[in-house]
């Protein structure tokens, strides 16, 4: 199987990049699942390249400068059945851009905290994040959206609120999920919030968890 991870920043551009494209590429050798490629450069997203393409993951942020053509090339090819794993800053790509705020799900507005919290597993039978079990903690950055509902999407992921200070929510609803999946035409995407700290791309069950996000998206789960 092959697996694209695109890393573009348009702007500010986070420290783990680096280790993640490492952790990526060892994740795909051990496992014997998939076969990673990894760029920073936009102009490889091509209607050409990506029907070579089963799962694209997504670790962009900002407006990573594709073309028109570009991004008809990429929303055609997730609704033929591409595979879409978004990746903690995904949601901060092309907020000004409908088509793709609705395909990853939701567009970043903030992260109010970046600490050790409780994560609860919303659906403790998803492929993706079975290995988790009903709840666990971790540090992280805690990204939150707006333009998202749990009714478009199926919450995998979600903030235990009663882990932090919520008067720094800016949700008025107070639903801060943090991993969600969905199909867009024949293709399945999925996101996961964390990996902003370069120590999570060692760790194994994060690992294990990226790994379940891309054989869902490739539909091999």
């Amino acid at each position: 199987m092959r697996v694209l991870m695109t890393r573009h920043s348009g702007g500010y551009e986070h420290a783990y990049l680096p280790h993640a494209e490492v952790a990526l590429k060892r994740l795909g050798r051990r496992s014997g699942v998939f076969e990673a490629v990894t760029t920073a450069r936009s102009a490889l997203i091509t209607a050409e390249r990506l029907a070579d393409v089963d799962v694209v993951v997504l670790a962009t942020s900002g407006d990573p400068g594709w073309s028109d053509e570009q991004k008809s090339a990429f929303m055609e090819a997730v609704r033929g059945g591409m595979g879409v794993v978004g990746i903690h800053n995904a949601t901060t790509t092309y907020g000004d851009w409908p088509e793709f705020v609705e395909m990853i799900g939701g567009r970043f507005i903030g992260h109010p905290w970046c600490q050790e919290f409780t994560v609860r597993v919303e659906d403790t039978a998803h492929p993706a994040v079975a290995m988790l079990g009903e709840c666990f903690r971790v540090r992280d950055e805690i990204y939150v959206h707006d333009d998202w509902d749990r009714s478009r999407t199926h919450v995998l992921l979600s903030l235990q609120n009663e882990s932090v200070d919520m008067s720094r929510g800016p949700r008025e609803d107070g639903d801060y999920a943090l991993g969600w999946c969905h199909t867009w035409g024949r293709g399945r995407v999925i996101y996961s919030g964390f990996g902003h700290f370069e120590d999570l791309w060692e760790e194994p069950w994060y690992l294990e968890h990226l790994l379940g996000c891309i054989r869902w998206a490739a539909r091999l789960a």
